[in-house]
Order: structure tokens, then sequence, then C-alpha cells
């Protein structure tokens, strides 16, 4: 069972992030691989005080690189975007 401090891992901030804020109320995190949607919500709710509407969940796999004549992978992650009900604001920034 993961705590609610290990499900969320950190606030992405990028262009599509910060347009889903300003105009749908949306907020994207990179959350555990291993947690799901309901972890995810409780997790938000319980930390920053705010009443979550609905959770959306992506996998993403890691892209491969290389290092010289080495070839790596970036590790695999996952992304939660958080839709908050109408009256909710979270600032994070």
């Amino acid at each position: 069972m993961l705590s609610i401090y290990d499900v969320i891992k950190k606030p992405l901030v990028t262009e599509k992030a910060i347009t889903l804020k300003e105009n749908y109320n949306q907020v994207v995190f990179a959350v555990d691989k291993r947690a799901n949607k309901y972890q995810v919500k409780e997790a938000v709710e319980k930390l920053f005080d705010v009443k979550v509407k609905d959770v959306r969940c992506m996998n993403y796999k890691g892209k491969k690189k290389r290092f010289g004549l080495i070839m790596g992978q970036r590790k695999d992650w996952k992304k939660a975007i958080v839709v908050l009900d109408k009256d909710q604001k979270l600032e994070f920034v």
C-alpha cells in the first residue's frame, strides 16, 4: 500500500499543463507507476485540501537514448490529470 506522500512525485509544469489549469481547472502530476486513480484522488484531496471531481491516468514508456556507443533507456512513468470542482483552486508554484 502506497502512502499519500509516495503517490504524487511532482507537479508537471508544461505549456499544455498551464493551459489546462487556466482554462479547465485541471492540474497535472507525475505519479507513481503503481498508483491507481483512487489513490491519486485521495492523495490530492488530503495533501492540498481540495475537492477532486475526476482523475485520468496515462502510462508513458521511457524513450530509448544513445549515450556515445551505449544504448540506454529513460524510465517509464505515469501522468495523472486531476479535474477539480468549479469552486476549487490549487496553487503550488
